[in-house]
């Protein structure tokens, strides 16, 4: 990976493209965000960025952290990732990176976590087409056999059931950038991305292209 940031989502709209065609778009305020640790092949085996982003209070932050962000000196921060890239040696503990280090037309992968459904049954949860709608069926919305008796006499481990739905990291890979306003830190991805209003998401160049 050779750059990334941490972003809020703020949410979708729409933008006219120059051909006068309608573009729905994600807002994602990216950055400004702080290294807040620097690692390096020699020192560490391998580079990476640590980036702080979403400033908090002192009183916000325990000992620990406090010590730690002391190093950039830059305040205190919500959210801290790690971004390993191909060489770091271009950036500085204390440096900031805006939405402006991504440009109109790239590609890229956002990785966010997704709404939480709660428990869902296998219609809502893997799209399962149910039973018949009609009175008298007694079979809607249920998710049929399960397994035979007699062999193997057991579920098969992965077996799409009713359960926990949402609230997992996901990845949508090959997004393009379709606008970038650098003085608000806002980026337009075209398309949706995980998660709900002000969820946190990872920007990256996508690995894909």
């Amino acid at each position: 990976m050779k750059k990334g940031l941490i972003g809020k989502k703020l949410g979708m709209t729409q933008i006219f493209w120059n051909d006068g065609s309608v573009i729905p778009v994600t807002a994602i305020e990216a950055g400004p965000c702080v290294v807040i640790q620097k690692k390096t092949g020699e020192t560490d085996g391998y580079d990476s960025l640590q980036l702080g982003f979403d400033r908090v209070k002192e009183k916000g932050v325990n000992k620990p952290l406090k010590g730690h962000f002391k190093g950039a000196d830059k305040g205190y921060f919500r959210v801290l990732k790690e971004f390993r890239l191909e060489s770091s040696n271009d950036y500085e503990v204390g440096s900031e990176l805006k939405a402006d280090i991504f440009k109109v037309g790239d590609y890229i992968d956002v990785v966010g976590t997704t709404r939480g459904r709660g428990f869902a049954g296998v219609v809502k949860r893997y799209g399962f087409r149910g039973g018949p709608s009609s009175h008298g069926s007694m079979f809607h919305r249920a998710p049929g056999s399960i397994g035979s008796s007699a062999w193997p006499s057991r579920v098969f481990k992965g077996k799409r059931m009713p359960g926990h739905m949402g609230n997992c990291r996901q990845t949508v890979q090959n997004l393009i950038v379709m606008g970038i306003r650098p003085d608000q830190n806002l980026i337009l991805v075209k398309g949706s991305v995980p998660g709900s209003k002000n969820g946190f998401v990872l920007i990256k160049d996508s690995i894909k292209i």
